[in-house]
């Protein structure tokens, strides 16, 4: 049972969260119209070319990425929201909060969620796009997409919140995280479909978290992808996203947790 010290700090570091962002527009820009440009010309360019007997009749390239674009928006907010422990640290913010009678869980958990509801929410933005891909809304759709979007980006801040806890310094952070996530991201299915990758790709995607974010969100999109694509079921993608999330949680509190 959380306690009520708990859940009030938490939320104090939340609603921290969400005031910076949206006073920061160009994080907001950055975020969500960077993955929509990339979207839009990318899948309308790539999209005249893009035949391959794993995708069914009448599908355009603009909805195969369309779940990759959410999922490089979740990565792109997870990875700004956590620059901002580097900045907190060299403003002094930081250290008052871990000599503060609050656990080491508070930070992570304020942290974590905070950058969560943003990513989410911008993510649920662009689903408002859906309809012009083809798309029909649903009550089931927005439910599974805020379902998986959320537990993706748990999973992902909570990588991203281990790295700028260890690296000292914003460029340094940005190097580190840009190695790890686009590569993470093309691997992903975001791109190109599991079915039609080698059999030494296609294990690489299956060993690759972000592949099961990508499939929750095709799921939530249109079931029947998910086995035309050679993606994780559902059930799978949730479990793994799940455990990933609380194990992130749990490394993330060991590792802010003082020391003597």
């Amino acid at each position: 049972m959380l306690s009520r010290a708990y859940l009030l700090s938490v939320w104090g570091l939340v609603y921290r969260e969400i005031v910076r962002f949206f006073r920061q527009m160009s994080r907001v820009i950055g975020a969500l119209g960077t993955p929509l440009l990339f979207w839009f010309l990318i899948g309308s360019g790539v999209g005249t070319s893009f035949q391959s007997p794993f995708v069914p009749a009448g599908m355009s390239y603009l909805e195969f990425l369309f779940p990759g674009t959410l999922t490089l928006i979740l990565l792109m907010t997870a990875m700004f929201s956590s620059i901002s422990i580097i900045q907190d640290r060299q403003e002094g913010f930081l250290q008052s909060i871990l000599v503060a009678p609050v656990a080491s869980a508070t930070l992570v958990g304020g942290k974590l969620l905070g950058g969560s509801l943003l990513s989410v929410f911008q993510a649920m933005l662009l689903l408002l796009l859906v309809p012009f891909i083809g798309i029909q809304y649903s009550v089931a759709l927005w439910i599974y997409s805020a379902f998986g979007l959320f537990l993706f980006s748990i999973a992902m801040s909570s990588i991203s919140f281990f790295f700028a806890w260890k690296i000292p310094s914003v460029q340094g952070f940005h190097a580190v995280m840009n190695l790890l996530f686009l590569p993470l991201w093309v691997l992903s299915g975001a791109l190109f479909p599991a079915s039609a990758a080698p059999g030494w790709l296609k294990a690489c995607m299956y060993l690759n978290p972000v592949t099961y974010g990508v499939a929750s969100i095709r799921y939530a999109l249109n079931p029947s992808q998910l086995e035309t694509f050679g993606a994780p079921s559902v059930a799978i993608s949730w479990v793994v996203l799940g455990g990933l999330a609380a194990l992130g949680y749990f490394v993330d509190v060991w590792v802010v947790k003082p020391r003597r």
